[in-house]
């Protein structure tokens, strides 16, 4: 008898990737037979990198996992991503309450549409406070990020953002 592998989306903007990121798609990466890191983007939205650069720093990022792909998709809903990969969940990290507060009415939509669980990761302590916006912003002011993004990221942020 031939089981489907357990696939799951991990989606975000990953405007840029950050070590927190980086720490839910290893855990769902150990939890799922394959997962898709899924980038989602709004065609009308300028962000700090280009999609193929965002694509570039988490293939460089995550090329350590073999049951991980990365792709992009522009103006779509999250579930229906799901569904066109094969994905019967999707993985998403909590940073702490605020998060959930945002989050948990989206799960429950997302299921009520396709009947795509959200399953949410609590992010590792010593990340909690990291977000992608956050990063961007104390690189700009000249602040030391290292050691909260991968060390490709920050060289591409160095170059964009001083």
């Amino acid at each position: 008898m031939t089981t489907e592998p357990r696939r799951c989306v991990c989606p975000g903007s990953y405007d840029p990737v950050t070590n927190g990121h980086l720490d839910v798609i290893e855990r769902a990466a150990a939890l799922f037979d394959e997962v898709v890191v899924a980038v989602l983007h709004n065609e009308a939205k300028q962000g700090t990198f280009t999609v193929d650069e965002r694509l570039n720093l988490l293939h460089s990022s995550l090329d350590h996992l073999d049951n991980v792909r990365i792709a992009a998709w522009a103006d779509r809903l999250v579930v229906d991503v799901c569904l066109e990969v094969g994905a019967t969940s999707m993985v998403k990290g909590l940073r702490g309450g605020t998060d959930f507060a945002y989050e948990l009415p989206m799960a429950h939509m997302n299921r009520h549409l396709t009947g795509v669980e959200t399953l949410f990761l609590s992010a590792a302590p010593d990340l909690q406070h990291v977000s992608s916006s956050l990063i961007k912003e104390v690189v700009r002011f000249g602040g030391d990020v290292s050691g909260l993004v991968p060390d490709a990221v920050l060289e591409a942020l160095l170059d964009r953002m001083r």
